[in-house]
């Protein structure tokens, strides 16, 4: 017996943005809870210019970053380095991260997470801040 499979489809124009625990605004392109995936999370965060997310940790999910638009500076555990168009950054889970835009424009990336994004995983880690979300 065939079971039908649910296509895993999502049209971009049908994903309403959101701001997230480290304030940053993602377009959640596919997750398990929406489209029924099983292990992983494809979001869209844009941060605007001169902007950065709070310094945060996933203290199980990894995560790995595509910058599809701007510049900007990352702030991975130590490290500190600049990021543009076509750069991928693997996070590994605990480790401590934000990303800033450059003043010159936007900074857009692909973020998968496995497994799936959950603001229940993610640790805000600037002291004095709330957890908006």
């Amino acid at each position: 017996m065939r079971v039908p499979v649910k296509p895993l489809y999502q049209p971009y124009a049908a994903v309403p943005p959101y701001i997230t625990k480290d304030r940053s605004e993602i377009r959640e392109l596919m997750h398990p809870a929406v489209q029924g995936n099983q292990k992983q999370s494809l979001a869209e965060a844009t941060i605007p210019p001169g902007t950065r997310t709070l310094l945060h940790r996933h203290l199980v999910t990894e995560e790995i970053y595509h910058i599809t638009a701007g510049e900007g500076l990352m702030t991975l555990g130590a490290a500190r380095f600049m990021v543009g168009v076509g750069d991928t950054i693997g996070i590994p889970p605990g480790t401590a991260h934000c990303i800033e835009a450059s003043n010159k424009g936007a900074l857009a990336l692909l973020c998968c997470c496995s497994p799936a994004y959950a603001d229940a995983d993610t640790e805000i880690l600037e002291t004095g801040q709330d957890d908006q979300g």
